[in-house]
């Protein structure tokens, strides 16, 4: 697993990144096919800003948290991600189990970034732009990646169709996906 560290307003120490590396490398008892992980630390109004990324074979895991001090930030965000994998290790136990009656060839192994609707933005100025591939999934692994990213929408690339399909989740807990017309 390769792990890189990005800093702003704040340098870390190589006994805070070992620290981290260590406590990452815990990760992979629980899912060995973690290839990256990228760890982003801010400071700023006071707080230690932890974004924690990891591709999971293709599925990207994100952990932000706020704290204090680093460690508590990082940790949170830690758990965050770990709970992610453990939720995608579940999904493709199931899905495995439910094609029992043929041979599993199924992986998500696409690199998926994510679409951050994090940023405020106002109707004249564009504040963030994000680009990502967009890889081939169905509406149910998109819906996937959206929770795992803990968004409310989700673009994507739909297998069945070949479009760019939007997923998003409804008001009243369902999702709704977007299909265009051309």
């Amino acid at each position: 697993m390769d792990v890189r560290f990005v800093t702003k307003h704040v340098e870390l120490q190589d006994e805070m990144k070992e620290y981290m590396e260590r406590k990452l490398s815990k990760l992979e008892k629980f899912f060995d096919r973690i290839l990256d992980v990228q760890v982003e630390v801010d400071f700023t109004r006071g707080m230690y800003v932890v974004e924690i990324t990891a591709d999971v074979n293709g599925v990207i895991m994100r952990g932000e948290e706020y704290a204090q001090d680093i460690r508590k930030a990082f940790d949170k965000g830690l758990k965050n991600i770990e709970r992610q994998v453990k939720k995608h290790k579940e999904f493709l136990k199931d899905k495995a189990r439910m094609k029992s009656h043929e041979e599993l060839t199924f992986e998500i192994g696409e690199f998926i970034n994510e679409v951050s609707g994090e940023a405020e933005e106002s109707f004249n100025d564009v504040v963030k732009v994000k680009r990502f591939p967009l890889r081939p999934m169905t509406a149910k692994e998109a819906s996937m990646q959206m929770d795992l990213l803990g968004h409310n929408f989700y673009v994507f690339k739909n297998a069945e169709n070949g479009g760019i399909n939007v997923i998003y989740r409804r008001k009243n807990g369902g999702f709704g996906l977007l299909v265009p017309e051309e």
